[in-house]
Parts: C-alpha cells; structure tokens; sequence
C-alpha cells in the first residue's frame, strides 16, 4: 500500500464528509493505494455514526472509536500501530489541513529521502495573541533545545517513512514534538514544506490554554528522556557530586575559621549561629538526595526490559 492517512478527531461531525471525499478525490486522481484511519478520541457528537455511514461509500475508510477523549497523542499513536502505507501522513480533521498537499509530501518521502517532512503554516489565520504568538514561542524554544531547524513543530500535515511511525511512541502531549522524538530513534532526514493553512469552517478549536503549559514540560520531558534515558547517574549522579562538595568545602571554611578562632585564643561565635553552616548542611543534603535519586534512577533503568532496546537500521 502506498499511502495510509491518518486523522484524529474530536467533535468534527460536520467537517467528516467533505474531508473524505477530498482525500479520496486527490489519492485517486494521483494513483495511489491508500486508507484512511480516522481515530475518534471521545467525540460527543454524531462524529462516530458519520463515520459508520461514510464506511460504506468509502472502503478505504478505517474507524477507531475510543471509549473517552484521551488526547491527540493517544490517537495518534494507536493510527500509528494500524497504519499499513509506506507513507503516512498525518492531518487534521476540521479541514484547516488540504490534501491537496498530499502528493509533494508523498514525493518528499520517495524520492527526496526524508524520514520525515513537516508542514509549514507560513500564514496562519489563527487568533494573533491566543495562538500565533504562543506557536512561535514555542517552536523558538524547541529548535534551540533540539538543534532541529523547523518553523512549525506543532504542525498537523506530516509525512513519515513507515518504519519511522512503527520507532516512536507517542504520549502526553508529545504529539507537538514528534520530530524530536524522530530524531532521537535515528531518524536525522527532517525536512520542512510550506502548506497553505486554512480557516476554520466548522465548530470551534478543541485546544485550550492547558497547553501553553503542558507543551513546555513535555518538551523538557523529552530532552531529558533522549540524553539521559539510560544513564540517569550522569545527570543526577554530577549535580549531586557538585552541590556536596560545594556543601563541603562552604562547611569546611566555617569550621576552620573557627579552629583558627580558637587556636589564637580568640571569643569566635558559634559555629551554628553563621547563616553559612545553614547553607553548607542544605547543599550536602540536597547533594546526597540527588546522588542517591540518580543511583535509583540507574537500578531501575538497568532493570528495565528495554535497556538494551536500540534502533538497528538493517541487517545482513
């Protein structure tokens, strides 16, 4: 099979209809075999019976229904497992996305060598202050702390290799950053292509400003995981090391001034009442908590089934 679409949906009822037929318009105009898997995550609307009735017009139409809403990365994620297309390309479903792009992204795949290949919106028509401003904040902060130079990380139009959907687990609110999730199985080859972004025609957005919150700590989350996943002594295990020691040395500098204090018969203040000894004691606590947080962090890793699970390109 040449192409799997894959849609997550939330409420977009009215939108179903003329999204499929436009993917269904432009795949086989271009020849291509292809499905499309729409994933209902807990819609409350008719979102699920539009489905039922489009499935028997439209057999290339797969349904998944959750039981409840549990987030664009679950869906996506379980598109992911299900999807049989050597390309798969991700879209939204209330039509801001056009499968008019489709085709160049297939032949970004094929024939340009991508893994992976973001959509651009170059041109939003979003609200100013309420998306915009946030959307490129954030993708700001995620090419400096990812080193992957694309303008819109959060973008719903992607391509990917196959074996790139089948490498990556999704999770959280880590949809928003699956390039760097890419990248951190193996996959280098990200490209970028400008896609014309559309107004909303029906409903309302489903996302609200939970995620000006919950974006940046996955983002944390996931470098954190890609550096020091398997070796959390490295990180834990140093910044422990550092604060003791610096705990330590600020320790041993009170307590000489005051062996010195007495050596030379001199009344010396209590080595308790320096507002230093306070500090001293706290920074070796906090050292040894977080050296044993990373001794901790390393038993569990290396008791962990998939210690040993790296990503082999190919076999001979």
């Amino acid at each position: 099979m040449d192409v799997s679409v894959v849609v997550p949906l939330l409420n977009e009822a009215e939108s179903l209809p003329e999204l499929i037929s436009w993917i269904d318009k432009v795949l086989s105009q271009n020849k291509y075999t292809y499905e499309v898997i729409m994933i209902d995550d807990g819609s409350t609307d008719n979102s699920w019976n539009v489905i039922n009735e489009l499935k028997e017009k439209y057999h290339c139409l797969k349904g998944i229904k959750f039981r409840r809403n549990f987030g664009k990365s679950a869906a996506l994620h379980t598109g992911f497992q299900h999807a049989r297309g050597d390309v798969v390309i991700t879209m939204d479903a209330d039509l801001q996305d056009s499968p008019e792009e489709i085709p160049e992204f297939v032949n970004m795949i094929r024939n340009g060598g991508y893994d992976l290949v973001s959509g651009w919106k170059k041109k939003r028509f979003d609200p100013v202050f309420a998306k915009n401003l946030p959307s490129k904040f954030f993708n700001w902060t995620a090419r400096r702390m990812s080193g992957i130079k694309l303008h819109d990380f959060n973008c719903g139009l992607k391509a990917y290799r196959n074996r790139v959907v089948k490498g990556i687990e999704i999770y959280g609110e880590m949809h928003r950053y699956i390039p760097v999730l890419a990248k951190w199985a193996g996959f280098k080859k990200i490209g970028e292509k400008i896609v014309r972004h559309q107004e909303r025609k029906y409903g309302t957005t489903k996302f609200g400003v939970g995620r000006f919150m919950k974006g940046p700590l996955d983002l944390l989350s996931i470098m954190f995981i890609s550096k020091y996943g398997k070796r959390p002594m490295h990180l834990f295990g140093t910044l422990g090391t550092l604060t003791f020691v610096f705990g330590l040395a600020m320790a041993a500098i009170v307590g000489s001034k005051k062996i010195i204090a007495i050596k030379h018969h001199v009344l010396a203040p209590l080595v308790t009442s320096s507002p230093y000894f306070y500090i001293a004691l706290t920074c070796m606590v906090i050292g040894s908590l977080l050296f044993l947080t990373g001794f901790l962090g390393e038993l569990i890793s290396r008791s962990s089934s998939e210690r040993n699970n790296y990503h082999i390109e190919e076999e001979l």
